[in-house]
């Protein structure tokens, strides 16, 4: 099966794949809420930029092959001066 679909662009990556622990179950797939996975081995993130972040694909992976990082992690972070 092969599938074609225009690349869109996008700054963040939110998902990404150890390609040597998965093992092509498509789980992620399967259980993906926004429809942004497209099955194979490792599955393709054809829309990135529709991520909602839930994590479920990450929980359903059984051999924790899927990392999925949060664009807000990598911002820098505001805390309160101390002493003024």
């Amino acid at each position: 099966m092969e599938f074609n679909f225009e690349k869109q662009s996008c700054s963040v990556k939110p998902i990404t794949f150890d390609e040597d622990k998965c093992i092509g179950c498509n789980r992620c797939v399967n259980i993906c809420q926004c429809d942004i996975l497209m099955p194979g081995k490792p599955p393709i993130v054809a829309y990135p930029g529709e991520c909602y972040y839930c994590g479920s694909c990450v929980m359903v992976c059984p051999n924790d092959a899927i990392h999925l990082e949060h664009p807000l992690m990598n911002r820098a972070k505001f805390v309160p001066i101390k002493g003024e």
